[in-house]
C-alpha cells in the first residue's frame, strides 16, 4: 500500500510539473518585459501575466491544495492541480528572466528581414534560453517532489496521507517506513536532476 502510495506520489508530481511547464513558458513568453512588443495591448498582457504569476507564487501549497479538495474533492487530482499552479508561479517567473536576459541582438537582425516579433523570439531568444529553462524545469520538479509528499496531508493524494494516518494512529515504526522512503525517493530524483543539468551544462 505504501509503495502505490509513492508511486502516486511521483506521478502527481510529474504530471503537475509537465503541466505546469507548459503553462509557465506560456505566461513567461507575456510577462518577459518587451518580448512580444510596447504596443499597449501587449502592455496590458505583461501586467496581467506578471500579476497571476505572483498570485500563484504567493499564495502557499497547502492553501491551494485546500481550495482543490474543496473544488474537485480528495485525491490525486487536486495534488495535480496544486503542483500545476505552484509550477506555474515557479517557471513563469524564472522562464521570463531567461528570456529577458537572453541577448537580443540575433532577433533584431531576424525583424530586420521582416520577421514578426514572434517568429523572432521562437527563432533566436527561446534558443538561446533554452539550456536555462531545462534547468529551471529540472529544479521545478525536485520542488515538486517534495510538496507533493505535504499536500497529501490535506487529503490532496500520495504518501502524505497515509503517513499522517500513521502519525495520528501513534505507529512510529511503519512511519519511520514511509520517512525513509520519501528521503531515498527525493535523493534519486535530485540525483538525477544533478546529473542532467551536468550533461547540459557540458553540452550549453
Amino acid at each position: 500500500r505504501y509503495l502505490n502510495a509513492m508511486i502516486e506520489t511521483f506521478q502527481i508530481a510529474f504530471t503537475g510539473t509537465i503541466v505546469g511547464i507548459f503553462f509557465g513558458f506560456i505566461f513567461a513568453l507575456f510577462a518577459s518585459r518587451g518580448l512580444l512588443g510596447k504596443s499597449p495591448l501587449h502592455k496590458v498582457t505583461y501586467f496581467t501575466a506578471k500579476s497571476l504569476i505572483s498570485l500563484f507564487r504567493t499564495i502557499p501549497d497547502l492553501v491551494w491544495a485546500i481550495l482543490f479538495v474543496m473544488i474537485v474533492g480528495l485525491g490525486a487530482f487536486a495534488g495535480t492541480l496544486t503542483i500545476t499552479i505552484d509550477t506555474i508561479g515557479f517557471c513563469g517567473r524564472f522562464f521570463a528572466e531567461e528570456m529577458e536576459d537572453v541577448d537580443k541582438n540575433p532577433s533584431e537582425a531576424i525583424e530586420s528581414f521582416g520577421a514578426s516579433k514572434l517568429d523572432s523570439v521562437f527563432a533566436a531568444v527561446i534558443p538561446a534560453a533554452i539550456p536555462g529553462l531545462i534547468t529551471t524545469s529540472l529544479f521545478a520538479f525536485e520542488k515538486a517532489v517534495r510538496s507533493s509528499v505535504v499536500l497529501g496531508l490535506v487529503g490532496a493524494g500520495g504518501i502524505g496521507l497515509e503517513l499522517q494516518s500513521l502519525m495520528n494512529w501513534m505507529a512510529y515504526d511503519r512511519a519511520i517506513v514511509i520517512i525513509l522512503m520519501i528521503f531515498f525517493l527525493v535523493i534519486l530524483v535530485e540525483q538525477c536532476s544533478s546529473y542532467a543539468r551536468k550533461i547540459i551544462i557540458e553540452n550549453d
